[in-house]
């Protein structure tokens, strides 16, 4: 037999859930624009891209199911042996090269310098600066007949000049010196704020020991920042391994197919002459498993390098043992 307070306790109990459903409701109304446009214009097309990699389409004709006959086509297509070892030589000289120079500039630029907040919107502002543009102005600065760093190179008595963009040799080169260029001053920011909250007071118990500044930097500054470099470390292998844009406005993946890389292979395939949508989306798997096989390597060793916590001690029939 029901109570007088269970009676009175069902209202206010369906009071209460409405309240946490309109809640949620509200939640749900913020989340969903975002989580629609992720849905509609990257799970899709990266589940189809997937379906697609086991097929022979050109977008007219109806797609037909090849199996792995594109996987084993790419083993075999000199053009993607080329630009997969593109993309790694890329990525392994641009990732440290990029880490090394963002953090030496948030390290000079951490300091009380003259000029401090001018010098870091320069170094910034490439990053933000629209691609066209700048890849124009580093195209003119290293143009093998008139540019101003040749002409410079010329006038100290170099006699046989790089060819830079336009020459085989050297066009991979130049784009990596490009990218460095380009996103160090983005890198540069995150180190800023990772050096502007570490701890004041670590450096003056370094400086009571005896410690120099080389041993503070070692012994302080990069342990400190270790989650900062292991951030910047995984978006710039990311950004290493899609690299697109650069390539598009310096070399388009030439000379020959001296600077060709996956994403721009992909691009050629899918979108240049015949479309091959099934042969491109293979080539996107390829390259979506070994980002994903790389950044897991980065996590372990990350989980395997973070301190471990201490084990708790029993006390035993004594006391603390």
């Amino acid at each position: 037999m029901a109570t007088a307070t269970d009676k009175t306790s069902a209202p206010i109990k369906r009071k209460i859930m409405k309240k946490e459903t309109r809640e949620a409701l509200v939640a749900y109304s913020f989340i969903a624009p975002n989580f629609i446009g992720f849905a509609v214009f990257t799970l899709v097309p990266v589940i189809w891209a997937f379906f697609l990699a086991f097929m022979k389409w050109d977008g007219v004709n109806a797609a037909e199911f090849i199996g792995l006959s594109n996987f084993t086509r790419l083993f075999a297509d000199p053009i993607f042996k080329a630009a997969f070892v593109h993309t790694l030589i890329y990525t392994v000289a641009t990732v440290p090269l990029t880490l090394v120079c963002s953090l030496g500039l948030a390290l000079l630029l951490n300091q009380k310098v003259f000029g401090r907040n001018f010098f870091r919107t320069v170094n910034f502002f490439p990053y933000v600066a629209s691609m066209v543009a700048v890849a124009a102005v580093w195209n003119f600065l290293f143009s093998p007949s008139m540019g101003p760093i040749n002409q410079i190179l010329a006038a100290f008595g170099v006699e046989n000049l790089p060819k830079w963009a336009a020459g085989k040799d050297t066009a991979m080169f130049t784009v990596i010196l490009f990218s460095v260029w380009k996103n160090m001053g983005y890198y540069m920011v995150i180190y800023l704020a990772g050096l502007q909250g570490i701890n004041t007071e670590l450096y003056e118990a370094a400086e009571l020991d005896g410690a120099n500044k080389w041993q503070q930097f070692k012994n302080v500054t990069l342990p400190q920042l270790a989650p900062t470099t292991f951030f910047v470390t995984i978006m710039l292998t990311i950004s290493a391994f899609k690299v697109y844009d650069q390539i598009y406005m310096i070399t388009q993946g030439g000379p020959g197919t001296s600077t060709m890389v996956l994403v721009y292979e992909i691009y050629n395939e899918a979108f240049v002459g015949t479309p091959e949508y099934g042969y491109a989306s293979s080539i996107a798997m390829i390259l979506f498993a070994l980002v994903l096989g790389i950044t897991i390597v980065q996590f372990n060793f990350q989980n395997k390098d973070a301190p471990k916590k201490p084990k708790r001690v029993k006390a035993g029939k004594g006391g603390a043992q």
